[in-house]
């Protein structure tokens, strides 16, 4: 683009937002990747969003505005229908009198303007907005696939949408746009998995049917468009025809499993459907098939690191892994089963599900219906010659018991077991009714764990905290004035949470002789963490402490998923 003709860039140079070589430099990349000249600067630093698009609106002669920060009223959204909402990109943002404010990224679009016209019968004024922000607001106010599910609704009362359930499944496929339940599904996973979602989950009710995204951990409610509640058995039949689950049954719970691809990324979605009485409830788990972690990149900090390192070393014995569900147990077991599979071993694992395929690994899944239990795998395993061996989880005495056995008797165990703490392990054994020398024998070590949400980068700020959260959080009584701490203000990137990603905090508890001692007097697990904390192991709050020092997640975040503690101890 000749630079006399770039009116914007000249107007940027002019206010002093950038200098002419910056301009030239930018007209060149942009007629290197044919993109426009705004998302050029933004994409290479040059300029911030906020101030390219405030010239912009300058030199168009409209108002810019900030959609993330305006709060839309459910009456005005009710003015343009989803559909054009999103067939012309537009947001509905102010009435007054007999004019409606509309959003564009394009606010000079004649043809556009005159259909809204037409449509609404009002006069209309029209203010920039960027792009993405049109598209973010119209998924946050009309809900995930708001077009798609308007297509298809019909004008239907209340009373038959309550009733909904009622009817015949196949009935109900039939009087609905099978490809428009298929897009909406789609719509759902793709917006999921944008959002980086580990979860979703379907949940009806008696007037609507709820989606919730399980992002970092935290529940996040989804916007879907209110007719909704007329498709839930079509759209869930859906779900189950895609997971190769009885379409029929609505009775029994039901487990699947289904595989996707979006873009280069591959995926299995664990699907599992529970009876409710307003209708089927749905949690999918997304599992990603490119994603596994190595050892360096769980959390640990370098003396744990280095412990369970020579751990995984080991000829023989048990390694625990201790936690609640969603604590990322089976992460922590995949990776380290990664950092020693090697050509020379023979490892097999046992899960429930399996959540990731190993190359160069042996892997079952359990099927309790018929009769192939945990316990009935491992006597199977071994005669397979393993060398290492995987049991996804310990829950009862005789799965613990033939665990034991088979560490006793040369083979290196990894499982996992639920408990609050590492010292909580070595009683939860003994409750079971495994003997203490036989604990005090295999086990090698116990790792607890929890997972914590990440700062984010993009909005990453410093701050005081209170004083009464550090008082909770135990270190009200450490000297703060050389240390500072960090916080997300929230920002597009984070969903204005102030976190992005997810990091693990540990508790490792080492089965050294003194521990060892205490086990084979059946002393408590509060002893024996104290015996732990004395030889130099650190809590999973003094862990995460130690995260919140190095910018990493915040004391709110330890605090959460935390067990009440002292670090002054």
């Amino acid at each position: 683009m000749p630079l006399e003709l770039n009116l914007i860039g000249q107007l940027l140079v002019l206010k002093g937002l950038i200098s002419m070589e910056t301009l030239e430099r930018a007209l060149i990349e942009q007629e290197k990747h044919k993109d426009f000249l705004g998302d050029t600067l933004i994409r290479l630093g040059l300029i911030t969003k906020d101030q390219f698009y405030s010239t912009l609106a300058g030199q168009l002669g409209v108002e810019y505005v900030k959609l993330n920060e305006l709060p839309i009223a459910p009456e005005i959204i009710n003015e343009i229908p989803a559909k054009f909402a999103c067939h012309y990109e537009l947001m509905p943002i102010k009435i007054e009198n007999n004019t409606i404010t509309v959003a564009m990224s394009n606010p000079l679009d004649i043809h556009t303007i005159d259909d809204i016209k037409l449509l609404l019968k009002r006069e209309i004024k029209t203010v920039l907005a960027v792009r993405s922000d049109v598209h973010e607001a119209i998924k946050k106010y009309y809900g995930v696939g708001a077009e798609t599910i308007e297509k298809i609704s019909p004008d239907t009362s209340q009373e038959k949408i309550v009733n909904v359930q009622y009817q015949e499944t196949q009935d109900l496929i039939e009087s609905a746009d099978d490809a428009s339940i298929i897009k909406f599904v789609n719509q759902l996973l793709l917006e999921a998995y944008r959002d980086r979602a580990t979860d979703i989950h379907i949940e009806p009710y008696e007037d609507e049917l709820s989606a919730r995204y399980r992002i970092d951990g935290v529940l996040h409610e989804t916007k879907v468009p209110s007719a909704i509640k007329n498709f839930q058995s079509a759209i869930i039949s859906r779900i189950k025809i895609m997971a190769n689950l009885n379409i029929a049954e609505r009775r029994l719970p039901q487990d699947g499993r289904i595989r996707i691809k979006i873009g280069d990324d591959k995926f299995y979605l664990r699907v599992s459907i529970m009876p409710t009485p307003f209708g089927e409830s749905v949690m999918i788990r997304l599992l990603s098939s490119n994603i596994l972690f190595g050892l360096e990149n769980l959390g640990l900090l370098k003396p744990d690191l280095e412990i369970l390192e020579r751990m995984i070393k080991k000829p023989h014995g048990i390694i625990f892994v201790t936690g609640p569900t969603g604590s990322g147990k089976t992460t922590t077991l995949y990776a380290a089963l990664n950092k020693i599979n090697d050509k020379d071993k023979k490892i097999i694992t046992i899960e429930d599900p399996i959540e990731y395929q190993l190359k160069g690994i042996m892997q079952m899944q359990i099927q309790p219906k018929i009769g192939f239990t945990f316990a009935n795998a491992l006597r199977s395993m071994l005669r397979h010659d393993p060398d290492i061996m995987m049991v996804g989880e310990v829950r009862d005495y005789e799965t613990a018991e033939i665990t034991i056995r088979v560490a006793l008797t040369g083979h290196l165990v990894f499982s996992t077991i639920h408990t609050n703490d590492a010292a909580g392990g070595v009683t939860r054994l003994i409750d079971m009714g495994i003997e203490p020398f036989l604990v005090a024998s295999a086990v090698e070590c116990f790792i607890a764990q929890r997972l914590v949400r990440v700062i984010c980068n993009d909005c990453k700020r410093e701050f005081k905290p209170d004083k009464e959260v550090l008082k909770e959080l135990g270190v009200s009584r450490l000297d703060l004035s050389k240390i500072k701490l960090y916080e997300g203000k929230g920002c597009e990137s984070c969903r204005f949470t102030g976190y992005k990603g997810r990091t693990a905090i540990y508790e490792v508890l080492v089965m050294s002789e003194p521990i060892r001692e205490l086990v084979l007097k059946r002393a408590s697990s509060e002893q024996i963490k104290k015996k732990a904390l004395s030889l130099g192991m650190r809590t999973l709050r003094q862990d995460g402490w130690e995260k919140i020092k190095m910018g990493i997640t915040t004391p709110g975040e330890v605090m959460r998923v935390t067990q009440q503690e002292s670090l002054d101890e």
